[in-house]
């Protein structure tokens, strides 16, 4: 193969449903064992090191997506990993706000220094260690439900909702208030390294959202609604992730100004489906169920992503990549066959890895 140069650009197109001249590889998240696997060295505990530490991960972590014929690195803090006494959500801790009291208790005012402190050492890092040609896409990490979720706990936020619907609908606008400032800050100190901005926010699950509909349109859709402005002042195309199945909500959050989308199941709905419902509007991301990464020959692989790939190039923009993330579960060399699979068909249709 040929030498690969990053362009972001292609990204960056992909994002605002332009076709791109090279069709971008892209995930969510890839286990840091995976990288360390393939440039063959241990470098994911320097990420918790000095400012040299630091800087020496991130070059390793951008040489990897480089290597792997990524036009863009992803990154992303979560406002949960900042939370004091959070973890309800991803930790299934017992919930810091249960009620009216623990609400009014909470040091909301404190949350975004402490964000700040956490992660603008990464921010500041990566930016340092991105390779010519590249840029990072990704920001602060989690949408409001997610974070009201990490400080309550599902159950108990369908309690409050049942016994408080003022606490509830305050849950709401207090994180959608110290995102918006913790955003706001992101963006004026290290908007000039991230090309298209994200976060993630699972509203779904299989079958249906995980709140009601008209819930979501009145808590969550506004929250999503100032962030994404804040990212387009900034001139950048916003990315939501979201996993299950969110058809209800669908034209919501595209009228609110989401630009593209990414995750996909294929029992909810296979990735062309998305683009046939979606792609005259937004960008779509994404392409093959993480189960199918896992549980195909090489054979069936090819052959699933290039039906994939048939059935959307043409259709607006899109980046190919697994519908969800790459876990350290999946096996790494599963996850080369899958990006050497769409680098060929790169090499052969369009004359770039």
């Amino acid at each position: 193969m040929k030498h690969f140069e990053p362009d972001f650009e292609n990204v960056v197109n992909a994002a605002r449903n332009i076709e791109p001249a090279r069709l971008p590889l892209y995930e969510h998240i890839i286990d840091v064992s995976h990288m360390e696997k393939i440039l063959g060295r241990p470098f994911g505990a320097l990420a918790d090191g000095d400012e040299a530490d630091r800087l020496e991960f991130f070059r390793n972590y951008c040489e990897f997506f480089r290597k792997m014929g990524y036009d863009t690195a992803i990154y992303e803090g979560n406002i949960t990993a900042t939370l004091p006494r959070g973890g309800a959500l991803y930790k299934h801790n017992i919930g810091a706000v249960k009620n009216r009291e623990e609400f009014d208790d909470y040091p909301w005012d404190e949350l975004p220094d402490i964000y700040c402190a956490q992660y603008f050492p990464q921010f500041a890092a990566l930016r340092d260690a991105l390779p010519q040609g590249m840029k990072a896409v990704g920001g602060v990490g989690n949408g409001v439900f997610e974070t009201v979720q990490d400080l309550t706990g599902y159950e108990t936020l369908c309690y409050i909702r049942a016994d408080d619907s003022e606490l509830y609908a305050e849950l709401f606008r207090k994180v959608s208030d110290v995102a918006a400032v913790i955003w706001s800050r992101f963006l004026a100190e290290f908007g000039d390294a991230f090309c298209v901005c994200r976060f993630g926010d699972d509203l779904g699950f299989r079958t249906a959202p995980l709140l009601p509909p008209d819930d979501i349109r009145t808590h969550v859709i506004p929250a999503h609604k100032r962030i994404i402005d804040l990212v387009h002042g900034a001139g950048k195309p916003f990315l939501l992730h979201s996993c299950g199945s969110i058809f209800p909500v669908m034209e919501d959050l595209i009228a609110a100004g989401i630009d593209a989308k990414h995750s996909n199941e294929d029992q909810i709905a296979p990735f062309p489906e998305w683009v046939e419902r979606y792609g005259d509007r937004i960008g779509n991301f994404g392409g093959i169920d993480t189960d199918m990464v896992i549980s195909l020959d090489r054979k069936e692989l090819k052959e699933y992503i290039l039906e994939v790939i048939s059935k959307c190039i043409g259709h607006g923009g899109f980046a190919f990549g697994s519908g969800n993330s790459i876990p350290d579960y999946v096996p790494t060399e599963k996850y080369l066959d899958m990006v050497e699979i769409v680098r060929e068909w790169r090499e052969e249709n369009q004359g770039a890895l």
